[in-house]
Parts: C-alpha cells; structure tokens; sequence
C-alpha cells in the first residue's frame, strides 16, 4: 500500500489540518486495504522531505523508517510562519531527533542543491548521530535539487526500508 499525499498550495506539512489529512488517509488505506501497521515507511522529496521530518518526529513510533530527500526542518529562507503555526523550538534539529529516536532513517541529499539548502540534512545527520539514532547519509556531490532521481535509484533503498520493521 502506497499513500502520496500533496501538500495543497500555500500549506507546510507542519500545519495541523495537512497533519491530520495525511494521517486520517494513511489510517484509511491501512484499514481498506490490510497493510501491515509494523511496516509504514515514511519518504518524500522536498516539501516531502520536510513532511518526513515533521510527520516522523510528531508521530515517533509510528514509522518503521524513514528516508528523507532534499528536505529540511527549518524554514526556507524569507519564508513566514502563518498565525496559529508554533515557533520552532530553539534547536529544532536536536528537538525532532531526540523525538525521532531509534527509527532508521537514510537522509539524501545533492550537495549542490539550491533550493533547501544541503545543511539542513547535514545537521539531521549530526543530530541524530548524537542523539544515538539509527542513521545514513548520502550526500550526492555536484548534484542540485533533484537527488531524489539518484536517492530512488539507489540499489539498496527499498531492500532497506523493506527490512525495517517497527518495533512494538
């Protein structure tokens, strides 16, 4: 069972009625269709890659894994939070690891990329390193914003997510 949300124009995953929406559908499609709740797998590539980290840290122990593409967990560059959105906490990367936890998780990211800024995924990384996750880094020199063409090729991606499975 495969569930691709789109997050609707003018939205951020981080707001609670796209939350909602997401979980409420992936609930449906587990439901409908007899998925195996040990085995969700959480990726998305850009403003996915953002709704990977949102989702996964506001929802820790749902996921079995998560692999993020070209996302982040701070805010682009001049962009604005709408009223009723929380600030982000002070360190917003040792906030969604420590939540995060042991969850596996393969970040990727082109170290070229100008649109979400590489460090975002670097400081993931780190964070989650020091935090004692379960973590992998891929990082594609010389590639811009859609390492998501390399990230899905990768031999070894859904062999990975497939192992993981949630631990109850």
């Amino acid at each position: 069972v495969v569930v691709l949300p789109q997050c609707r124009k003018e939205k951020w995953w981080t707001f609670p009625e796209m939350e909602a929406q997401t979980i409420a559908a992936l609930d449906e499609s587990i439901r409908e269709f007899h998925g195996d709740p040990a085995r969700v797998y959480l990726t998305g590539l850009s403003m996915g890659g953002y709704g990977t980290w949102s989702l996964g840290s506001k929802y820790p122990g749902r996921f079995a894994a998560l692999a993020p593409i070209c996302g982040g967990v701070r805010l682009p560059r001049g962009a604005r939070l709408p009223a009723g959105i929380p600030e982000p906490p002070p360190d917003p990367y040792a906030a969604a690891s420590r939540k995060i936890g042991k969850t596996p998780v393969w970040i990727f990211h082109g170290g070229a990329d100008p649109v979400v800024p590489v460090s975002e995924s670097r400081q993931m990384n780190e964070a989650l390193k020091t935090a004692g996750g379960n973590v992998r880094y891929t990082e594609y020199e010389k590639v811009g914003h859609n390492s998501w063409d390399r990230a899905y090729a990768e031999p070894e991606v859904f062999t990975w997510l497939l192992s993981q499975r949630r631990v109850e």
